[in-house]
């Protein structure tokens, strides 16, 4: 899985609305502080967790599935074990008319997902961290003028 820098760039540039699948309601967890980024970043950040449906987290109401998310979104992102991908990409696929991308984060890959969105026309990133990413891409990834080459999950 090899993506050019100027194609997630020009993701992360044109997403605008992002649910976010697996969402956890504690800070210390991934999916959380990712989320958390995204939406400081000016991104509607859905979160969709159907373990904490009805509470809110990042301004907006955590959502029990995709189907109960606004139509807007955009992009995908999915915090889920890889056995698990393809319904969520399924559901995604018949919810959203505007779906641009389907992002799996680190660790996360599904080759019939993949296929599935992409035999539609849906950009797909397996095995990636939209955080990561937008820092790496956008120049977050240094201090005072210096790439440390530290990922961090502070802001």
């Amino acid at each position: 899985m090899s993506y050019s820098d100027d194609k997630l760039k020009e993701i992360l540039t044109r997403t605008k609305v992002v649910a976010v699948v697996g969402v956890s309601m504690n800070p210390v967890r991934p999916s959380y502080y990712v989320a958390r980024y995204l939406s400081l970043k000016g991104f509607k950040v859905i979160p969709v967790n159907p373990g904490h449906a009805g509470k809110r987290l990042f301004g907006q109401e955590v959502r029990a599935s995709l189907a109960d998310c606004p139509d807007t979104v955009d992009m995908v992102d999915i915090f889920r074990r890889p056995e698990h991908v393809p319904p969520i990409v399924e559901e995604a696929l018949e919810v959203f008319p505007n779906l641009r991308t389907v992002w799996m984060q680190i660790g996360v890959v599904n080759e019939e997902a993949a296929q599935m969105a992409e035999a539609l026309g849906v950009d797909v990133v397996m095995d990636r961290c939209p955080k990561i990413e937008y820092q790496r891409l956008f120049g977050e990834l240094r201090m005072g003028g210096f790439n440390t080459g530290i990922i961090s999950s502070k802001l």
